[in-house]
């Protein structure tokens, strides 16, 4: 898909992982020798009409952003109409949490996920996150599948700009290198063997998955009830035991 927006004219905003030895790491939670094969492909975007900006394009608020669309695709799979937050519930979140006054510096997304917990953003809270390692890509489509998306980090190159489809060029020095660009958060709403989809800035973006290994650089599953409230766990996920952790880690 061709950029609808100038690349040169919209803002960023994550800053590098933050490293809690208290989050949970979603492979401990799953027995890949009972848990169905999640599918080859998987498309969130199907009942979403819009994908706002949420002023990415003048804060540097995309890790709020990023949540703001992942509750989009939430509820439109679980209700059939996806709830589009106001500018101003993300702006908020961000405020919150952002990293000084202006913002320039953005924030960190797991500051983003524990306030999303703790507080909500738009009168939605999550239950829980887990990190993912972002090598493993059965288990990142196993979770994109299980909780509905992935919100991810990536530390963009400068030669992204300039692609319609974002790919590794084949070398990390000069524009290719890792957060020539700067850091960038979204959401995944879709894969395939080709590749996978991020929202961004307003519009969908496709990413190869070699892109992806050079330059995700955090990515969490997670557990809400916009998504999880009526669905059935299926056999080889320990939802149970995810829970009683979390509360064992947050008090």
């Amino acid at each position: 898909m061709s950029p609808t927006v100038d690349f040169e004219g919209v803002k960023l905003g994550k800053a590098a992982p933050k490293v809690d030895v208290r989050t949970l790491r979603l492979a401990a939670y799953v027995d890949t020798t009972k848990l169905p094969a999640a599918p080859a492909d998987l498309d969130l975007t199907a009942k979403v009409d819009d994908w706002p900006m949420y002023d990415n394009d003048k804060l540097g608020d995309c890790t709020c952003a990023a949540a703001g669309h992942m509750i989009e695709a939430w509820t439109a799979a679980a209700a059939g109409k996806a709830l589009e937050l106001p500018d101003a519930d993300i702006v908020k979140a961000f405020d919150a949490v952002k990293i000084d006054q202006s913002g320039e510096e953005g924030a960190v997304e797991i500051d983003v996920l524990k306030y999303w917990r703790k507080t909500g953003i738009g009168e939605h809270k999550i239950g829980a996150f887990a990190r993912l390692s972002t090598y493993d890509h059965p288990m990142l489509e196993t979770a994109a599948w299980l909780f509905g998306g992935i919100y991810i980090g990536l530390q963009l190159p400068a030669s992204a700009k300039h692609q319609t489809t974002w790919d590794w060029n084949g070398t990390l020095t000069g524009p290719d290198a890792p957060g020539t660009w700067g850091g960038h958060a979204v959401d995944v709403v879709r894969y395939d063997k080709s590749g996978v989809t991020f929202v961004t800035w307003g519009m969908l973006m496709k990413a190869t998955w070699a892109f992806w290994d050079h330059y995700c650089d955090e990515a969490y599953a997670i557990l809400t009830p916009d998504w999880f409230d009526g669905r059935k766990s299926p056999d080889g996920f320990d939802l149970p035991a995810l829970k009683k952790d979390l509360g064992l880690v947050t008090g």
